[in-house]
């Protein structure tokens, strides 16, 4: 008898101990929630915060992410692109929303007019083990699936867009379990703060890159930062009569004390421009550019190619090449 209910107790304690265990170690992990190629076509924007109080901090302890910001943002370097929205993870869809139409959040005004639905349309999946992920911004018209349907990881949501309280195109995932938010680069065990230890769920490892280029092209003016979120001055050839040539550049992550290199050469390999000047205030999305008026002198024909570095600490953590034709 005494050894029957050890045998008993012992599996009540096997059952319960198994039960702790699912808790502590939950089993979600996760893919991209975006088709595209991190630091080639999208980039990490904005991470989830990690600051308990009114500051704010990223898991790489950056300054990434803004105060109460819940989620990771994958973005794109314009409106212009289709890019498809994906399941992190097999679920089962809950919620669905689209029919907010996509326009990028430029003022206070325009951010009251979406209180409630600062999601814009979007996607929320339910899965295994007290799981949520949920899907933000996406375009207007675009999502594909509806409550109730069985998604697998990778299957299409819809399209990456700026409806909702969007400032910039992108995809806003979310992480819950246990309606807790969870940040996707630390795991569900982490401490707030930076300094903890982490147990990322991502399927692959993805490296944290607090600074990077967004794009870089040429315009015939000098180009204002959402002009570059719509996706304008894409032009590879100009027209040589043009009343100016300016290489611009749109970059992320620029911290006070970095050094900026901009430089515009001819097709003879003249240097006609160039720009070498430390950030004087820290951004989260910054443009630089710098050209050559065409009126007094008239531009010459040819391949013209612009060229920018970033420097931190004496290290160049960005250089970028850029060309255009004159014609």
């Amino acid at each position: 008898m005494r050894r029957y209910i050890f045998l008993l107790l012992l599996g009540l304690f096997f059952v319960v101990g198994c039960e702790l265990a699912t808790q502590a170690n939950p089993t979600l992990r996760l893919g991209l929630p975006i088709d595209c190629t991190l630091g080639k076509d999208c980039f990490v924007l904005l991470y989830p915060d990690r600051d308990p109080g009114p500051e704010a901090v990223d898991f790489g302890c950056g300054r990434m992410t803004y105060d109460g910001h819940k989620g990771t943002d994958f973005a794109i370097s314009d409106e212009q692109e289709e890019v498809t929205v994906k399941a992190s993870a097999a679920g089962t869809v809950l919620r669905t929303r689209n029919n907010i139409r996509d326009r990028r959040i430029q003022d206070q005004t325009q951010t009251d007019a979406v209180e409630g639905m600062e999601c814009g349309n979007g996607v929320v999946i339910e899965h295994d083990e007290s799981w949520q992920t949920q899907y933000c911004h996406l375009r207007q018209g675009s999502v594909l699936v509806q409550p109730g349907d069985k998604v697998k990881e990778g299957t299409p949501l819809g399209l990456v867009g700026t409806s909702g309280k969007a400032s910039f195109p992108h995809v806003h995932l979310s992480v819950r379990y246990q309606d807790k938010v969870i940040d996707p680069f630390t795991g569900p065990e982490s401490q707030l703060g930076c300094q903890g230890s982490k147990s990322p769920l991502w399927n692959l490892a993805l490296p944290y890159q607090s600074t990077g280029l967004i794009r870089a092209g040429f315009a015939t003016q000098l180009p204002k930062l959402e002009q570059l979120w719509d996706g304008d001055f894409k032009d590879r050839v100009i027209p040589v009569d043009s009343p100016a040539l300016v290489f611009w550049v749109h970059t992320y992550g620029m911290l006070k004390g970095d050094q900026e290199r901009l430089q515009l050469q001819d097709p003879q390999g003249k240097m006609v421009a160039q720009f070498n000047r430390p950030v004087s205030e820290s951004q989260k999305v910054w443009t630089r550019s710098l050209g050559k008026k065409g009126t007094q002198q008239p531009l010459i024909p040819g391949r013209w190619s612009g060229r920018y570095q970033l420097i931190r600490d004496k290290k160049v953590i960005i250089d970028h090449k850029e060309d255009v034709l004159l014609q």
